[in-house]
């Protein structure tokens, strides 16, 4: 992949978003967006289930919070938040964590080739307030406990094999985590006003049974070089950001995706989209909210994040207008959904399903505003590639 490093501002929507750091492009990648429409184009009027799409895309509803899934027996659980789809024969799995304190845990629903669905599932039980997560190279789903000193769960999304908590890679207030399988670490955000930036360096790439965790160590500035320090005690009976002299701090880690060389991580407190280039060990944002003159910022909210093929950013807001919003590779940020009528929820879990024609995601209150209105959906349509 071609990488590249830019610093300037583009026009969208009549705003001035300004950018910086690296990102990668493909080869082929499509020409770049015009300023103020995004590569999708404008939003259309809202569908059947109130979600505003570009031309060419359709919405249809896959589960809701506290009743079956259309064709199974299995109850739907509440709070649907981070997901990760895993191919499955010639169909593919969708799993979904659910954020409720107690019980939690997290649900899968089975697809066909055709996309029809044909199964659901638990897959994990009995934990706190499951909130994002991360998919493994070894096709494994890591369930994150969102409370203090919480725990990474591994659970196989096919369910047949019992879920197993994993203390080495932490006790704190767990967001999300993203494999790296070149350095082969798993980066952890942390959902506090002051956490951190961690990564897992597995004993045996494969086995998260043991190994070191560490915090990223950096200045003060948005930018620049970093370090990563071991964190003495991983069981958190002192905090695990208190435990490093010189951890950089974040203001409330959320989403978190790796794609070629970068991790890509979300922080609400100050509405900003960071990347850490693990290559050169630097550290950048990708977008900041507070840099945005001329309008409204496009991206408010910043939450779960997940990358397509094109090199693009698909980034979930928890509030704002209830987004989701594309990030090119070509600088432009524009909305890519809009879901109206429900603005006490978020939009959480969104995920491509293997061959990157269906978008999933949920509306983790839907038009309840509570956490047993949840509603997940699937986007279909002609995604860039």
């Amino acid at each position: 992949m071609e990488r590249r490093t830019f610093l300037r501002a583009s026009a969208v929507g009549g705003t001035s978003a300004v950018f910086g750091g690296t990102l990668w492009r493909g080869a082929a990648h499509a020409a770049p967006a015009q300023p103020g429409t995004g590569p999708y184009g404008p939003l259309g009027a809202a569908d059947a289930h109130g979600i505003r799409l570009p031309a060419g895309f359709t919405s249809r509803v896959i589960a809701r919070s506290g009743q079956r899934v259309a064709g199974t027996s299995y109850t739907w659980h509440s709070a649907p938040d981070g997901g990760a789809c895993y191919a499955d024969g010639s169909g593919w799995i969708y799993v979904s964590n659910s954020e409720i304190n107690p019980s939690g845990g997290a649900s899968a629903v089975r697809f066909s080739a055709t996309g029809a669905v044909t199964g659901a599932y638990r897959v994990l039980s009995g934990t706190r307030q499951n909130c994002a997560g991360g998919k493994t190279p070894w096709n494994t789903w890591l369930s994150c406990e969102e409370v203090d000193r919480g725990y990474v769960y591994e659970t196989d999304p096919w369910g047949v094999k019992a879920a197993v908590r994993r203390d080495a890679m932490g006790r704190f207030k767990h967001e999300a985590a993203a494999a790296d399988p070149v350095r082969r670490v798993v980066y952890m955000t942390e959902d506090v006003t002051d956490g951190c930036f961690y990564r897992f360096r597995p004993t045996t790439w494969g086995d998260l049974s043991s190994g070191t965790l560490e915090v990223l160590v950096a200045g003060s500035g948005t930018s620049g070089p970093v370090s990563w320090a071991r964190v003495p005690d991983p069981s958190g009976a002192t905090a695990t950001r208190d435990q490093v002299s010189g951890a950089k701090r974040f203001n409330g880690g959320e989403g978190c995706h790796y794609a070629n060389d970068t991790c890509w991580f979300t922080t609400k407190g100050d509405n900003r989209v960071w990347q850490y280039d693990a290559a050169a060990q630097t550290i950048g944002l990708a977008y900041d909210d507070s840099l945005v003159t001329g309008g409204t910022a496009p991206l408010t909210g910043v939450d779960n994040v997940t990358g397509a093929s094109s090199g693009d950013l698909f980034v979930a807001e928890d509030g704002g207008n209830m987004e989701i919003c594309v990030i090119t590779p070509d600088d432009v940020i524009a909305p890519f959904l809009r879901i109206d009528g429900q603005s006490g929820s978020e939009i959480t879990g969104p995920a491509f399903s293997p061959d990157g024609s269906r978008l999933y995601f949920s509306s983790q209150r839907g038009t309840s505003g509570s956490s047993s209105g949840g509603i997940t959906y699937e986007v279909r349509g002609p995604f860039r590639s």
